[in-house]
């Protein structure tokens, strides 16, 4: 039999995201007819706003069916830089916006446009699971911080400099953050700025999760800290999780003009720019009526009350209480060592596969976000299935 040349070794050492992976296998079991909960998948759990949906349709009557410019269609770009400006205090043109296929695709072109092989990403841990990847697939070197509970789950400054070589090139920072749902204040952006500043260092900002701030804390855009912070930010964004849009597939980076033209040419080779529909569709979701937004927020809010209380109320586990977001990190550390299910807890990965086949409840493990003795439990699921599945933890756990 024939050999074939090998494949590319940066390509076949990308490990599929945990996420997508328990989430699939959660959506098997419910395709049997499995009564499984599900608290996997980083997706809000409502519709997309009406005037948005209606948006589209009228672009498909219309016939805007065709291809666009790279880097999103005039309107978008305008629109995103009015949403920042209104919403974060942060001045940037329409040429100053690249539009892409979601956040994450936003993430990979940045990465591929910043890094030569070799440079080094400082990234605090817990991190999204895709950063860690995504860096590699660009030729950089990730180089984790770990953040501890202590420290809420945040780096500080003196973190970030003990980290830093000649080869550093960016920090990711994810800010309300994924899976954490801790939020860098401004002091504390401040002080990490200043680092990069210092040793001229990028910062990748994902700010997806910006809407979704709780008990009356203040997002703070890195960004707009100054015009000196600015001009070495790359700001990530989109539609997905802010207007229940994640099929849409919109996101965006706003950043320094040279950064920006640089992207714009990598997408023009690449995919080009997302779908023209979805486009026209995210530019009523920027401009259009914001009550959805805050509806949602109200929602998690309630939610988030509920579940951080039942978690704390149990047993052997608890979390922190998220500033942002819409995750909780369950705390397993006491049960390592013992059995569930009839199988020996020895870490998170052993904790969520059995409480999928034993609890029926899909979570994530927290390994794949550089941290054990997490998981990983979303919020944005209705309020009838917390109530299940907090019930059917507290079963597993044993009352």
């Amino acid at each position: 039999m024939r050999v074939l040349k090998n494949i590319s070794e940066i390509a076949s050492k990308v490990q599929a995201s945990t996420t997508l992976q328990v989430d699939a296998l959660y959506k098997r079991m419910k395709a049997k007819g499995i009564d499984v909960i599900g608290f996997t998948a980083g997706e809000p759990d409502f519709d997309t706003p009406d005037n948005i949906k209606e948006a589209a349709l009228r672009a498909i009557n219309e016939n805007r069916t065709k291809y666009t410019p790279a880097a999103g269609i005039p309107e978008l770009r305008s629109a995103i830089a009015k949403r920042l400006l209104t919403d974060c205090n942060i001045e940037y043109t329409p040429e100053q916006i690249v539009v892409a296929s979601g956040a994450k695709h936003s993430i990979y072109i940045a990465l591929q446009v910043l890094l030569n092989p070799g440079d080094e990403v400082i990234l605090p841990a817990p991190y999204w699971v895709t950063y860690f990847d995504a860096i590699k697939m660009a030729g950089g070197v990730p180089v984790v911080i770990p953040a501890t509970k202590e420290a809420d789950f945040k780096i500080t400054a003196e973190q970030l400099s003990d980290a830093v070589t000649g080869k550093t090139k960016l920090l990711i920072l994810n800010n309300p953050s994924n899976p954490t749902g801790m939020l860098y204040d401004a002091h504390e952006l401040r002080a990490l700025a200043n680092v990069c500043l210092r040793h001229d260092l990028y910062i990748m900002s994902d700010e997806v999760y910006y809407q979704f701030v709780y008990d009356g804390k203040e997002f703070t855009s890195v960004a707009a800290l100054g015009r000196d912070i600015q001009e070495r930010t790359i700001i990530v964004n989109g539609v997905s999780k802010t207007y229940a849009m994640t099929g849409w597939r919109i996101g965006y980076t706003a950043s320094g003009t040279r950064l920006a033209e640089v992207m714009s040419n990598y997408l023009s080779h690449s995919t080009s720019a997302p779908s023209t529909i979805s486009q026209i569709a995210a530019v009523e979701a920027l401009n259009g009526p914001q009550d959805s937004v805050f509806t949602m927020r109200d929602t998690f809010l309630e939610r988030r009350n509920y579940i951080v209380k039942r978690i704390n109320d149990m047993n052997g586990v608890s979390c922190a209480n998220p500033d942002g977001a819409f995750y909780v990190m369950l705390c397993i550390e006491k049960l390592i060592g013992k059995t569930l299910g009839g199988k020996l807890i020895e870490n998170s990965d052993d904790f969520a596969l059995v409480f999928l086949e034993s609890g029926l409840v899909a979570t994530v493990s927290c390994t794949g976000f550089g941290i054990d003795n997490y998981l990983r439990l979303t919020y944005a699921a209705s309020m009838e299935n917390i109530k299940e599945g907090m019930d059917r933890l507290e079963k597993f756990l044993g009352g």
